[in-house]
């Protein structure tokens, strides 16, 4: 079971459970040092590059493996776009793209994508399409209502946190839209 935080911005922390002995607390672009074991700096101007403890530390594009976590990050015009697998789940973190659309080679890339967490602005919803996740989960927005509308959803009440289970998923072709407040 993974656990999604939204602490604002772009920034997220995601607790999940690989197996029994096996647990990971990931945080992507912390907006101040928090603890964790794996922190993906997606943004290049993200200044915080140290966590409370010991971490593992991705800041540019890479393949990693850490604590049964596979990750990738692939490079965009303005950060690095991580894609990672635990839990029998692939998520995605585009952070701030500058991209009106994915590249053919980024899509390759990025493949099947279970949670996608997206910066609400106008190309969100073409980006959305390309990508075809199963959850979606905005961030980098003033007023989610815009994006809530553009999306066809008129209003989804926001939580503190988003608790998910590869067995909890949307069926192939349905796509939830998930509001975190920080």
């Amino acid at each position: 079971m993974a656990k999604i935080y939204w602490a604002g911005q772009s920034c997220f922390q995601i607790s999940v459970s690989n197996s029994k002995d096996n647990s990971a607390d990931i945080v992507i672009d912390p907006l101040k040092e928090e603890k964790a074991d794996i922190l993906l700096l997606a943004s290049k101007e993200n200044k915080v590059k140290t966590t409370k403890g010991e971490s593992f530390i991705a800041d540019g594009p890479g393949e990693y493996e850490v604590k049964e976590v596979f990750i990738q990050g692939i490079p965009s015009l303005q950060n690095t776009i991580y894609v990672f697998e635990a839990e029998e789940m692939h998520f995605c973190h585009l952070g701030d793209l500058g991209q009106k659309e994915l590249t053919d080679e980024q899509l390759e890339k990025i493949g099947q994508i279970d949670v996608l967490m997206i910066s609400a602005g106008d190309e969100a919803q073409k980006i959305i399409g390309q990508i075809e996740p199963k959850v979606v989960i905005p961030m980098n927005y003033e007023n989610v209502a815009k994006f809530l509308k553009t999306m066809g959803k008129p209003s989804v009440a926001a939580q503190d946190k988003y608790v998910v289970k590869a067995a909890m998923l949307p069926k192939e072709g349905a796509t939830e839209i998930v509001v975190l407040q920080p």
